[in-house]
């Protein structure tokens, strides 16, 4: 199953239809924002297709990270890309699967613990794959141009 992506690949005042922006830095902001969302949609196609969200993979990503250790999910909300107050229901929805296993924590039995299954490393691989291919198709720039833009994003982000 597909999901039909209503945002598209087009100039910016296309897809808006407006080419009135205050400043160069305005439409750029704009357009970052737009384009996160683009990027998320294919994203979210690519990992529905393997029965998952976009941020069921992140937490799985986090747990790979970790592995083979379990980790607690107060840490794996402080990682996530999008910060999130329902960590608790994406991991509630991966124990359903059996992706993910939840254990009490011996040293404190207040703290909840997240592993990877077996089942959920095998799935890990396959969506970590289709991410792969998905960001090979979508993104047409090149490695050099991507180290330029990446540099420019972390420039935005630390005027904060």
């Amino acid at each position: 199953m597909y999901v039909r992506t209503y945002i598209c690949s087009m100039k910016l005042e296309d897809a808006l239809k407006s080419n009135r922006f205050e400043s160069e830095r305005q439409k750029a902001s704009i357009n970052v924002v737009y384009t996160a969302y683009w990027i998320k949609c294919h994203f979210s196609n690519a990992m529905k297709e393997l029965g998952l969200t976009i941020e069921q993979f992140n937490v799985m990503r986090i747990l790979r990270g970790k592995h083979p250790k379990a980790m607690c999910v107060r840490d794996i909300g402080s990682r996530l890309v999008e910060k999130s107050s329902n960590v608790p229901r994406i991991i509630d929805r991966l124990v359903a699967k059996n992706i993910v296993k939840r254990t009490t924590s011996k040293s404190d039995k207040r703290e909840t613990l997240i592993e990877l299954t077996e089942i959920g490393l095998s799935q890990l691989e396959i969506a970590s794959k289709s991410a792969s291919q998905t960001t090979n198709n979508i993104i047409g720039i090149t490695e050099e141009e991507a180290q330029t833009l990446n540099s420019i994003l972390e420039k935005i982000r630390f005027l904060d």
